[in-house]
């Protein structure tokens, strides 16, 4: 059943993307047991690739093409460092450092529908800066997420996630947003980081997409490197990013993928 262009998903279309999302978080959860310095980067990629595969899925951003004139994205994992916003590719040469965050996004296709999730992490002892921006997103999303609900519009969930990173002094990357998610990686509706309360679609129940703040020290302005995916902060300022597939129900949204497997690791 669609509202507008806006897919609602029955209960057990809900089901088959919770099983795909729930395979990203324990792929992350993999992927924070060699989160340190002097990890290699296309080694994260590589073991991620695996483990999706070995569990039945598909790595949903290998081959992914933004358009039909554009390179696919060569990789499992977007790992995005320091300035590095999103769609950071993965390198033989590029290896994590002490102090660094980094933030890793994954998407998973299994039984016909995707799941997606990132989480941004701390490479050995971070500044207090970098740590303080990492809590605000992450309070950020949960925010939005707390107004993601029947009866609520988009904009509601869009104002909570740039009210609270703003007023910590943050800036919202606008450019870059969330989507909905089903039985393709990006659908309707688009989810921005900023806008206005009872603005944009209603909100109803059977809608999934996934929510994603992406939250910044410096400047709003971003730029695309000449891989044409990796996405940087114009002034070379840290950014973070944290996300989650979320389905919208009366009173309170259903987070469908996890970070308790990161968290696991960090305990």
């Amino acid at each position: 059943m669609a509202v507008g262009q806006i897919i609602l998903k029955t209960e057990e279309e809900i089901e088959l993307i919770r099983q795909s999302s729930l395979l990203v978080g324990k792929t992350l959860g993999e992927v924070s047991k060699l989160i340190e310095p002097g990890a290699n980067t296309l080694k994260l990629d590589t073991i991620a690739e695996e483990f999706i595969r070995d569990n039945g899925g598909i790595p949903a951003f290998k081959d992914y093409r933004s358009s039909m004139d554009s390179d696919p994205f060569p990789f499992t994992l977007c790992v995005s460092l320091n300035e590095e916003v999103v769609h950071g590719m993965p390198g033989k040469g590029k290896h994590l450092e002490e102090g660094d965050i980094v933030a890793v996004d994954c998407g998973v296709y299994m039984n016909g529908y995707f799941g997606d999730s990132a989480y941004t992490f701390a490479v050995g002892e971070v500044n207090s800066r970098k740590r303080r921006l990492m809590k605000v997103t992450e309070e950020s999303l949960y925010k939005g997420l707390e107004m993601a609900i029947e009866g609520n519009y988009l904009g509601d969930v869009s104002n909570a996630i740039q009210r609270h990173a703003e007023l910590h002094g943050y800036t919202i990357v606008r450019e870059m947003v969330g989507h909905g998610i089903g039985k393709n990686l990006h659908e309707p509706p688009e989810v921005p980081n900023y806008g206005r309360r009872k603005s944009g679609p209603l909100l109803k129940e059977g809608m999934v997409m996934a929510v994603e703040p992406m939250v910044r020290l410096g400047r709003r302005r971003i730029k695309v490197l000449d891989d044409g995916w990796t996405i940087v902060t114009s002034d070379g300022t840290p950014s973070a990013h944290y996300e989650h597939t979320i389905a919208i129900r009366k009173g309170k949204c259903e987070i469908l993928s996890t970070h308790e497997h990161i968290l696991n690791q960090q305990n």
